[in-house]
């Protein structure tokens, strides 16, 4: 009895361990991205990245300076990692302290969860769409529901969650009549429907908070940047000024040199109206760059997605030199510039790289092993329960780094906020392994 009270109590802690970096920061952490999706509420136009339904979810816990948000990130963690590790038999508190806190200690995910960010929805969605469509008969009705709430919601965060979202539940089609009732009809309908929810509360929100029936823009924005980068705006630009009278001709030979310094320096860009003013320009180049130079284009995207995949580290865009987010709190949460003026990511007491020395190895060792596990299972011709679990993360790994890597250009913010689940996998998977080797040898005790 005094076992079991302990273990509660330990995961009645595990909320604040999974917050413990904004605790000790006495602030939420904040990322350059934050200020474009606080500002959502009060400007009333869309901007290109920037979601309109993570920027009323943010809104919605403004008057508690953001630790709501905080709370329902961290208990929603919690939540869906004990329905995975309740799907394969690994109740008891113990088990999902012990997971808990090694996920805490060695990977991402506390910063991802006390961060003000789309991010932690990453992950975690792609363990709740995995639940949902291949553990449908294991969770109750109100579980069944509340996942499918939680996934349309984070799908609706992001495009890029989205994507990687849809491309799960089209392999998921794909591969249902080579695996017969594993993967129940109903349960990948379902599934499906989440993203088209998602879609339509993106719509709402941008039509409410806009008056816009649209949706989020930016996407010729990124890719046309992830594209200069690469070399491929300059050689159209080279082969096509001045034949077509286009505004960044006369700036062909001044092109920043990275994608970044394009779209967030100062750069042409500002002086040349910035998305609104560019956006026609830069869809019209992107488009016609696929057709003319479809090798280079296929080559850089393998590079780009190849160099997203090892691109892991946590904390990039989280430190001190964030001022447009500052200036965002500045101008409409006044009364929130003290707190966050005074927390420790402000004065740059985050060390990332002392983090790293621990998050990188884990993360690159952790996916390495997922893939294994996956390929293993099919070498074998033998699906085990954790196979499916592997299938998804190693299928989701490879979506994110094809779609943030293509169209964004590799970071190591959208490789850390996927990893972690994969050091998920690996410890489920050792937990069984330890657990069927005990079960072994009890079984030939006398």
């Amino acid at each position: 009895m005094a076992e079991s009270t302990s273990a509660w109590i330990a995961v009645a802690a595990l909320p604040f361990l999974l917050i413990a970096p904004a605790l000790w920061n006495g602030y939420p952490l904040l990322q350059w991205d934050t200020g474009g999706y606080l500002a959502r509420w009060y400007e009333g136009y869309l901007v290109p990245s920037r979601s309109t339904v993570f920027g009323l979810y943010l809104h919605f816990g403004e008057g508690s300076y953001f630790w709501v948000n905080l709370g329902i990130q961290a208990l929603a963690t919690l939540w869906i990692l004990q329905l995975t590790l309740r799907v394969f038999g690994m109740a008891g508190p113990f088990r999902l302290v012990a997971i808990s806190l090694s996920l805490i200690l060695t990977t991402a995910l506390p910063w991802l969860a006390s961060m003000l960010l789309t991010d932690i929805f990453a992950g975690l969605s792609v363990l709740s769409l995995y639940i949902l469509v291949l553990h449908d008969d294991r969770i109750s009705t109100v579980e069944r529901w509340s996942l499918f709430a939680f996934t349309a919601f984070a799908a609706a965060t992001h495009s890029a969650t989205l994507a990687v979202l849809l491309g799960l539940c089209c392999a998921g089609w794909i591969v249902r009549p080579f695996l017969g009732v594993r993967i129940a009809v109903a349960a990948l309908v379902r599934g499906s429907l989440t993203l088209i929810a998602g879609a339509a509360m993106l719509l709402a929100a941008n039509f409410a908070l806009s008056g816009q029936l649209a949706w989020t823009p930016g996407g010729y924005g990124v890719a046309f940047a992830r594209m200069l980068q690469d070399g491929i705006v300059t050689r159209y630009l080279r082969d096509h000024c001045p034949q077509q009278k286009l505004k960044l001709c006369p700036y062909r030979n001044e092109l920043p040199a990275t994608a970044d310094q394009f779209l967030w320096g100062e750069s042409m860009f500002n002086t040349l109206g910035r998305f609104q003013g560019m956006n026609d320009e830069m869809g019209f180049i992107v488009q016609h760059s696929l057709t003319e130079y479809p090798l280079w284009q296929t080559e850089a995207a393998i590079v780009a997605t190849a160099q997203q995949l090892v691109h892991v580290a946590t904390g990039e865009g989280t430190n001190g030199w964030i001022p447009h987010s500052y200036g965002i709190i500045e101008h409409y949460l006044p009364a929130q510039l003290a707190p966050m003026r005074s927390a420790h990511q402000q004065h740059w007491d985050i060390n990332f790289a002392a983090i790293n020395w621990i998050h990188i190895p884990v993360a690159l060792a952790s996916m390495l092993l997922v893939v294994a596990i996956f390929a293993t299972s099919i070498w074998r011709r033998r699906l085990d329960e954790l196979a499916p679990l592997a299938a998804t993360v190693t299928l989701a790994m490879l979506g994110n780094a094809l779609v943030c890597g293509v169209i964004s250009g590799p970071h190591d913010r959208y490789g850390a906020r996927i990893a972690w689940i994969a050091t998920l996998v690996v410890l489920i998977a050792a937990v069984r392994h330890f657990t069927d080797g005990e079960r072994a040898e009890n079984s030939l005790l006398p």
